[in-house]
C-alpha cells in the first residue's frame, strides 16, 4: 500500500495546504484527498510541481508500506 506522508513534509516547511495550493495550482480538494490517502492516483506533473513547492523528494511524500492482508 502507498501512503502519504504530505501533512508531514508541510508540517516541516511549515506551510499550510492552503499555501501549496496557492504555488502549485491544484485545487484545495484535490490536494486534501491526495493528503488524507484517498487519492486513486496521481499525476507526475503534480507530483513534480508538489516537489518543487515543498522543495522534496518523491519519497519524502510517498512511502510503500506492505499490507499484510494481501500477503
Amino acid at each position: 500500500m502507498i501512503r502519504v506522508d504530505l501533512d508531514v513534509v508541510l508540517a516541516k516547511r511549515k506551510m499550510t495546504l492552503t499555501d501549496l495550493s496557492r504555488e502549485v495550482g491544484i485545487s484545495l480538494p484535490n490536494l486534501s484527498i491526495l493528503k488524507t490517502g484517498k487519492a486513486k492516483a496521481i499525476r507526475f506533473s503534480t507530483l513534480d510541481g508538489i516537489c518543487r513547492a515543498l522543495d522534496c523528494e518523491p519519497g519524502d511524500i510517498l512511502r510503500y508500506e506492505r499490507d499484510e492482508a494481501h500477503d
